[in-house]
């Protein structure tokens, strides 16, 4: 399609086809920028320097002030899409968006219950893990289905390029999106429960000694004799010595974010944890997700902030 190709001037605008629309748009907005092209490298250096000057900002927010960097992340991850989504009338994000957040709002509160049960840990590792787990199972049929679409896959059902891409993008996006957040959300609710168990602390040493028996993470007995109620599961050494019950340390280190030990604070070495390589994708997804983050949370932020000042220089 030639874009340039002049439009009949004695068609009014609702009687141009749909090819002469998009050339008549088009030229207008050539018309409109002509001349401006002085602006519009201001407008791009602006931009330029909001990103890096705004990305050395957060990375020091983040390094000196990492808790209320990460409520503040976790917050925008929250409001921004469903804002956007709202004044775009996105229904459907807004109704999953909607059934996310009544249901973890449920397990937040649950989190933060003082006193806390002794099942709390578990069902809150066991919801953000389920959402970890079928955030990356969406974000890996929505990968598949895109390279698919690329190979021309779609042809062969007789389905146009566009419905499956369509697809495969919202199947990514909800992925990576309640990916990051369920993240988010989970660190926020392990610091919440590891205060009130009182094993661990952001900083000092803990409040409470540790037993040899007792799970750091939920608290609860590692080995429980007959007759006794407990929780029966596998354990995990750490190299530092200290045990927990496995499925309390693959949600600490997985769904809360953290790789320190739940007690002394040393290095998890993930490598060494994860042996099976069916385990480890886990840890590059987290990582994906975690990047993720930078693009749904900050990235508009940034964006409105260099409109802001091309705003007040008075450049459009």
């Amino acid at each position: 399609m030639d874009l340039h190709r002049p439009v009949d001037p004695n068609k009014t605008y609702e009687e141009l086809t749909s090819e002469e629309k998009l050339r008549y748009d088009h030229q207008k907005l050539h018309e409109m920028h002509k001349g401006h092209e002085s602006m519009h490298t201001t407008m791009v250096m602006i931009l330029i320097v909001t990103l890096v000057v705004a990305q050395l900002i957060v990375m020091e927010w983040k390094k000196r002030h990492y808790r209320s960097y990460a409520f503040f992340t976790m917050v925008a991850m929250w409001s921004i899409p469903v804002l956007m989504s709202v004044k775009n009338q996105w229904w459907r994000f807004i109704t999953i968006w909607s059934i996310f957040t009544m249901l973890t709002a449920v397990v937040i509160r649950k989190s933060t219950n003082r006193p806390m049960s002794v099942t709390t840990p578990r069902l809150v590792y066991k919801w953000f893990y389920l959402i970890y787990k079928v955030s990356c199972f969406l974000g890996v049929v929505g990968y598949i289905l895109m390279m698919l679409t690329f190979l021309g896959v779609n042809l062969l059902f007789g389905q146009k390029p566009q419905q499956w891409m369509d697809v495969a993008l919202m199947l990514l996006f909800y992925g990576l999106y309640f990916g990051v957040l369920g993240r988010d959300v989970a660190e926020y609710c392990t610091d919440k429960m590891a205060a009130s168990i009182g094993y661990y602390t952001q900083e000092g040493m803990p409040t409470r000694q540790l037993d040899s028996n007792v799970c750091a993470v939920c608290g609860n007995q590692l080995l429980v004799n007959v007759n006794e109620e407990g929780v029966l599961e596998n354990t995990y050494k750490l190299t530092c010595g200290h045990v927990f019950h496995e499925f309390c340390i693959r949600g600490w280190c997985i769904v809360g974010k953290k790789q320190t030990c739940p007690y002394c604070k040393e290095k998890v070495d993930l490598k060494r944890m994860f042996t099976n390589p069916w385990d480890r994708p886990h840890i590059l997804y987290g990582q994906l997700l975690d990047w993720i983050r930078w693009l749904v949370a900050w990235q508009p932020l940034i964006l409105f902030l260099a409109q802001g000042i091309n705003w007040l220089f008075g450049l459009e």
